[in-house]
């Protein structure tokens, strides 16, 4: 088996070529709304916490606008600086996005004024995942983290059909998914 690393460079690739073969009108209906099964699983009142994506990674502002409009609270990571623990804070504005700013790692996230506030369910990206649900993340450890200090929350990733592998080397501090949406197919919810 190949090592983390190289995984993610080879992944990151296939994803990058996966993405930019895509028409932009036919890009523009991917993730554009959780799947209806995906629904029937969450409560109404669940704080709902997404992620701003970058690249290619599967956009999650579709969600952001569709659970905002649900009347569920929306969460996304924020650091007040690189070495800071991941946590969530509001997003209020999934439409105009006025509510974020660029953070220490150049992505966008609420404010520091924003509330502090804990997802319930919790959408991540990812670099590759298996249909037994295991993840394979960016390589800092945030989401495992948060998610071990939060138990009892539902994870589900937002993947490209593409990020599927067979297999991934897992440690034991890596935290399975209990979904994984693609455009395609929903791993998981038993």
């Amino acid at each position: 088996m190949t090592t983390k690393a190289e995984l993610r460079k080879a992944l990151r690739k296939a994803r990058r070529e996966h993405v930019a073969a895509q028409p932009d009108a036919v890009r523009a209906l991917l993730f554009h709304r959780p799947p209806a099964p995906l629904l029937a699983k969450l409560s109404e009142k669940a704080v709902i916490g997404l992620y701003h994506a970058t690249g290619a990674e599967a956009p999650a502002a579709g969600y952001a606008r569709f659970f905002h409009e649900a009347g569920h609270t929306i969460a996304l990571p924020h650091f007040a600086t690189e070495s800071s623990p991941m946590e969530f804070r509001a997003h209020t504005e999934p439409h105009g996005e006025s509510d974020l700013e660029d953070g220490p790692f150049g992505i966008r996230q609420p404010a520091q004024s924003a509330p502090l506030i804990s997802p319930d369910v919790l959408f991540v990206p990812l670099v590759g995942f298996t249909d037994d649900l295991a993840r394979l993340g960016q390589g800092g450890g945030h989401y495992d983290r948060w998610l071990a200090a939060n138990p009892g929350r539902i994870a589900i990733g937002l993947a490209w059909d593409v990020q599927l592998c067979e297999e991934l080397p897992t440690e034991p501090h890596d935290i399975a998914l209990d979904a994984v949406v693609t455009p395609t197919r929903i791993y998981g919810l038993n």
